[in-house]
């Protein structure tokens, strides 16, 4: 039972969920995760955690480890990944940090825990065939200057290779955190 006084936080204790250490392991570039005995080689190879007071990928590998799935996958901290793979040659017991972190963001996904910025971004690409939406403004500016127009998309062809690989599925389906 939580309580509350007037200088307290409220406190949530975490969900542990023993299957998803395996759930993580079954996916394509997860199966190392159960190797990693925490020496820290990641985080301390990672260029990312050097600017960062928040990314620590052995955190993120360790919250995998124990079961703490609703934490780790709604983490925004699991998107700072560059995915350069410093920490996955460095690793010295071969863990594949990278691709770990790679299936975390995919379950993440599946779950609908993308950061707002992918869905805006996944939602112009349906939309333009861009990434970012082109204002108008630009268009009559490149005009101005005697550029030529930018090219037009196929949207049919973006469309139906968004479908393909599920794309449409997740963006509908999607939560922004």
């Amino acid at each position: 039972m939580m309580h509350q006084t007037e200088d307290s936080i409220d406190v949530k204790p975490l969900r542990i969920d023993p299957s998803f250490k395996r759930e993580v392991m079954k996916e394509d570039g997860g199966e190392t995760l159960k190797v990693c005995f925490q020496c820290g080689t990641c985080t301390s190879s990672c260029p990312t955690a050097r600017f960062s007071d928040s990314y620590r990928p052995r955190t993120i590998l360790r919250m995998a480890q124990l079961g703490i799935r609703e934490k780790t996958l709604s983490s925004p901290t699991l998107w700072l990944c560059t995915a350069c793979f410093t920490c996955t040659d460095r690793c010295p017991q071969g863990v594949e940090v990278a691709n770990v972190l790679r299936v975390l963001r995919n379950l993440a996904v599946r779950e609908g825990e993308v950061p707002r910025i992918y869905s805006e971004l996944a939602s112009n690409i349906c939309g333009t065939g861009y990434a970012y939406r082109i204002p108008e403004q630009r268009e009559k500016k490149r005009s101005e200057l005697g550029l030529p127009p930018l090219p037009r998309t196929q949207l049919e062809k973006v469309g139906k290779l968004i479908d393909l690989v599920g794309g449409t599925r997740l963006i509908r389906s999607r939560r922004n955190p």
